[in-house]
C-alpha cells in the first residue's frame, strides 16, 4: 500500500517534533533523539504486526510518544496517583501536538478524531485499532526497554510489570510477544510471570 503525500508529510512533522528530543539514545553505534527512535520503532513494528493498518492507526503509532519529554514524569507527584495523572496529561498532550500537525498537512475531522481517540487509548479490549495499538507499544516496549528497565527493579516488581503489560495485550499481541527476540534473562522473567 502506496503511503499518501499526506501520510509522508506528517511523519515529516512528527519527526521534525521528536527531533529536538535533548534525550539520546544509541541504537546499532548510531545516536538518536530519543522519542524519534521510539517512533520509528513503533512504525516498523506496526508495520511487521499489520502490514495493512488504516492510515489513522499508521499515524497514531508514529506520533505516539510526540515530544513526550516536554511534560517529565519528575513535574508530577513520584507516587501512583502523580503517575496516573501524568500518564492522562500525556495522553492529551499527545493528541492536541498530533491534531495541530495534521490539521496543517490538510486531513480531515474524521482522521484528526480519530487519531486523537486512539491517542487517548478510547475502548481498549472493545475498539480492535485501540487495541492494535496497545499491542504495538507493549511489543515495541519488551522488545527494545524492557532489559534496561529490568535491571532498575527487583524480580518480583518485574513480574507485576510484565503481568500488567500481559494484561492489556490481544491473544495476537502475546503470541507475538513470545517471538521476539529477548534475551534468555528476559525471556525467563516474562515465562515466570504469565506461566507462573
Amino acid at each position: 500500500m502506496e503511503a499518501s503525500e499526506k501520510l509522508v508529510a506528517a511523519f515529516k512533522y512528527f519527526d521534525e517534533a521528536n527531533s529536538k528530543d535533548p534525550n539520546k539514545e544509541t541504537y546499532l553505534g548510531k545516536e538518536y533523539p530519543k522519542e524519534l527512535l521510539y517512533a520509528i520503532r513503533m512504525t516498523q513494528k506496526l508495520q511487521d504486526f499489520v502490514p495493512n493498518a488504516s492510515e489513522a492507526l499508521q499515524l497514531t503509532a508514529r506520533c505516539q510518544h510526540i515530544c513526550r519529554w516536554e511534560i517529565p514524569r519528575d513535574s508530577y507527584p513520584m507516587d501512583r496517583v502523580g503517575y496516573l495523572k501524568w500518564r492522562q496529561d500525556l495522553k492529551k498532550f499527545h493528541a492536541k501536538k498530533a491534531s495541530e500537525i495534521l490539521e496543517k498537512v490538510g486531513y480531515d475531522d474524521e482522521i484528526i478524531n480519530k487519531v486523537a481517540f486512539l491517542l487517548e487509548k478510547k475502548q481498549l479490549k472493545k475498539n480492535h485499532e485501540t487495541q492494535t495499538l496497545e499491542d504495538i507499544i507493549c511489543l515495541v516496549f519488551l522488545e527494545f526497554y524492557f532489559e534496561d528497565f529490568a535491571k532498575k527493579y527487583s524480580e518480583e516488581k518485574m513480574i507485576d510489570i510484565v503481568q500488567k503489560t500481559w494484561r492489556k495485550m490481544s491473544n495476537n499481541g502475546q503470541e507475538a510477544a513470545l517471538k521476539l527476540p529477548l534475551s534468555k534473562d528476559s525471556l525467563d522473567l516474562i515465562s515466570k510471570a504469565v506461566v507462573g
